[in-house]
């Protein structure tokens, strides 16, 4: 009977899968995933992108930021199946990025980082909203205001971004 009880289930659970591609640092990920699976969830299990962190589950510590299209989101609300047709860049893939030195290198001159858990979601939105963009400290603190940093004090990280403008 448990046997039997097993199998159903897995049957089940089978026909739920949805096929889904999704584009991710310019490589493509196949995979039968359930339609509520979010897209932290992909990256992280399906695609062994770990640098993504998920903190809230949420949207409102930002640790799981990434770019859909060049614009910074929170993976931990969307959907994967609804990306399916998007870029997705994680924080491996700005890692290549011709910008990232220079991110890299303000975040450490600054003391922008320690634990690491929140910098991979902060690093992301700097990237899309703030290198190379003339901001106002407000703007940046408008920015930051989505991401949770329990270690920083938020000071190295606002003059990293600040040297980024």
């Amino acid at each position: 009977m448990q046997r039997q009880r097993r199998a159903i289930m897995e049957w089940i659970k089978a026909d739920t899968l949805t096929p889904v591609t999704l584009h991710v640092n310019g490589r493509q990920y196949r995979a039968a995933i359930e339609p509520r699976m979010l897209l932290s969830d992909f990256l992280r299990q399906e695609c062994g992108l770990t640098g993504t962190h998920v903190g809230c589950e949420h949207g409102v510590c930002g640790a799981c930021t990434v770019l859909v299209n060049g614009e910074a989101v929170r993976s931990c609300l969307m959907l994967a199946v609804s990306v399916t047709d998007a870029e997705i860049t994680t924080i491996e893939g700005l890692a290549k990025y011709p910008d990232f030195p220079a991110v890299y290198q303000a975040f450490t001159e600054n003391h922008a980082l320690q634990c690491g858990f929140c910098t991979p979601g902060i690093v992301a939105s700097a990237m899309a909203e703030v290198v190379g963009r003339k901001k106002k400290e407000e703007e940046i603190i408008d920015l930051l205001s989505g991401h949770l940093c329990r270690c920083t004090g938020y000071h190295g990280i606002m003059s990293a971004l600040q040297e980024l403008t």
